[in-house]
């Protein structure tokens, strides 16, 4: 079973504040509470989530991701996503690269596609080991059933934030399939010695989707704020979620939403917490695959007067799911045919100085 040591998060590194957003007072439409989200989907992009009912199910997932991880790696390589641009599976380390000149990154994950939960025992993309399946109705399903709730509600107050119709932005994150919606979990094996941060980093970058709902026990993320060349960290609270904006809801907003650039650090989390495995669980909410990515100006006078505004104007040639498989692709080592490869794996703030 997973342990998570008590160790605190060092005082001596740059941290950032988020906005503290109470998942239940979004839920009654609270005036104040909802004006809180506003501020943080716009100007970070980034804010912490109290109360959002997945706190028991939390440490039964990290359990299943440490049976996984303790596999060999035989074992665990039976499960590989492979280099077609697919997400779903495990991920091993040095499968990615994470910056242009191809260093190979140090963290592993599984993928639980939120399509496969929903649908088992049948595969709608592919099957997992049975160390998941055992526990699929009992933890997996829950845990996913509670995400999808408060990914639902949240996406739907940003809907009346823009002034979009009800239900707009539900719409374009369908329940049913395909989607590229999934679970993560990750581990980050304390490393050795010291490493250049360049190459330490997850490659800075922003999410593939709509909304991200992130657990974690140690720090490791970190943020680039707008207007600041220093990275900084953001400190843990127990029992509080991360949430974020992703590329989708940036672009359907013609840039209200801020998909902000951030990244975690490989080498170590900060302080004595270096010295443990680093763990985190994360839900990605994305469009459904067919969906267009484009403003939707046509829908929201709001969104319309932000794009009269802005230079760009957010329309891309492209629907979600080849824009998930792009970015998942080209970040795969084995695909690497040079520095034009990793750039193309890049979000919608890709900028080679900030890395």
């Amino acid at each position: 079973m997973a342990s998570y040591p008590n160790i605190p998060f060092p005082d001596d590194v740059p941290t950032h504040p988020l906005f503290i957003v109470d998942f239940k007072l979004i839920e009654a439409k609270d005036p104040f509470e909802l004006d809180k989200l506003r501020q943080a989907s716009t100007n970070l992009g980034f804010w912490y989530l109290k109360n959002h009912g997945a706190e028991e199910l939390v440490d039964k997932m990290f359990n299943i991701g440490e049976d996984m991880m303790d596999l060999p790696l035989d074992e665990k390589m039976k499960w590989e996503q492979g280099d077609s641009g697919r997400s779903f599976g495990y991920k091993c380390i040095g499968g990615n690269a994470v910056d242009e000149e191809g260093t190979p990154d140090a963290v592993e994950f599984l993928n639980l596609s939120k399509d496969d939960i929903l649908s088992y025992p049948t595969p709608t993309h592919r099957t997992y080991p049975s160390l998941v399946n055992e526990r699929m109705t009992s933890i997996v399903q829950p845990f996913l059933e509670i995400s999808l709730h408060v990914t639902n509600v949240l996406i739907g107050a940003l809907n009346d934030m823009l002034g979009l119709p009800a239900g707009t932005l539900a719409a374009l994150h369908s329940k049913e399939p395909p989607s590229g919606s999934e679970i993560r979990i990750i581990k980050k094996s304390p490393q050795p010695g010291g490493t250049e941060e360049k190459a330490a980093a997850l490659a800075a970058h922003t999410d593939f989707g709509s909304l991200s709902f992130l657990h974690n026990r140690m720090g490791g993320l970190q943020v680039l704020v707008p207007g600041n060349d220093v990275w900084q960290y953001i400190r843990p609270i127990p029992n509080h979620a991360v949430c974020n904006i992703g590329d989708a809801l940036k672009i359907f907003s013609a840039g209200i939403l801020r998909s902000n650039i951030h990244r975690v650090m490989h080498v170590s989390p900060p302080g004595e917490q270096r010295n443990y495995n680093r763990w985190s669980l994360v839900y990605f909410s994305r469009p459904s695959n067919q969906v267009l990515l484009r403003n939707l100006a046509d829908k929201s006078s709001i969104i319309a007067e932000a794009l009269k505004e802005s230079e760009d104007k957010f329309v891309t040639d492209s629907n979600a799911g080849d824009w998930f498989a792009r970015r998942i692709k080209n970040q795969r080592l084995k695909n690497r045919t040079g520095p034009e490869t990793w750039r193309a794996s890049r979000g919608t703030e890709f900028n080679p100085n900030l890395l």
